[in-house]
Formats: structure tokens, C-alpha cells, sequence
């Protein structure tokens, strides 16, 4: 073989491998274009998804603060209930305790004016003890 073929043939394979090289770095940036591409997407799912989490958790935590203050509003309003109750209890039995001691007073106000007179109007018979006949 001669030296020019051989040079040749060197210079084939040298032209072959820049070839092959310059492919292979285009393949690279191909894929390594393709891969941040896929990233930018997955990026833009997750800011996507984030949204959507932020949104769906704004709103439970709207309606948990709703829930609680009704529940809040609820209870205010039984504590209301049961002051107010308490209250009319506490002047029913006031007005039982008047009523007592006025019963009390008229009691002894009859017991001055007429000493020994029963309940039912009736004066007590004395020296009869089988009781007698009485009027109904």
C-alpha cells in the first residue's frame, strides 16, 4: 500500500470519528434538551398541583374556621340559655321564699285573732274526742 492511500485511509477515519464525535455531541444536547424539557414540565405539574393543594386548603381551613365559630356561636348560645333559666329559677324560688314568709305572717295574724282556729276554718271541739260530725 502506499503512502497516500494511507494517509487517506487516516484521514477517512480521522473525518469519520469528528463525525461520529459531532453526532454524539448533538445526541447529548438533544437528550440533555429533551431532559430539561421533561424537568420544565414536571416543574410546571408541581406549580400546578401546588396550587390546587394551596386552593383545597384555603377552603378546609375557611370552612374549619366557620365550623368552629358556629360551634363557638352554639355554645354562647346554651350558656345563654342556661344563665337566663338560672335566672328565672333563682326568682321562682325568690318569689316561693315571699310567698312563704307572707303565708307565714297571715298565719300568724289569724293565730293572734283567733287563737286555735284550724286551717279549714274550724274552731277545735272541746272535750269531744271521737271527733264528731263535720261539715264538707
Amino acid at each position: 500500500m502506499e503512502t497516500w492511500q494511507i494517509v487517506l485511509i487516516v484521514a477517512v477515519v480521522l473525518v469519520l470519528l469528528a463525525l461520529l464525535a459531532l453526532a454524539l455531541m448533538k445526541r447529548g444536547r438533544v437528550a440533555k434538551a429533551r431532559r430539561e424539557a421533561q424537568h420544565r414540565e414536571q416543574a410546571r405539574d408541581n406549580l400546578q398541583e401546588a396550587q390546587i393543594r394551596a386552593a383545597r386548603a384555603d377552603k378546609e381551613q375557611a370552612l374549619a374556621e366557620e365550623q368552629a365559630a358556629a360551634a363557638r356561636r352554639e355554645m354562647a348560645e346554651v350558656q345563654e340559655r342556661a344563665a337566663l333559666t338560672e335566672q328565672e329559677a333563682r326568682e321562682r324560688a325568690a318569689r316561693a321564699d315571699e310567698d312563704r314568709s307572707a303565708a307565714e305572717k297571715l298565719r300568724s295574724e289569724a293565730q293572734r285573732l283567733a287563737p286555735g282556729l284550724t286551717p279549714d276554718g274550724q274552731h277545735p271541739q272541746h272535750g269531744t274526742t271521737d271527733g264528731g260530725a263535720t261539715r264538707r
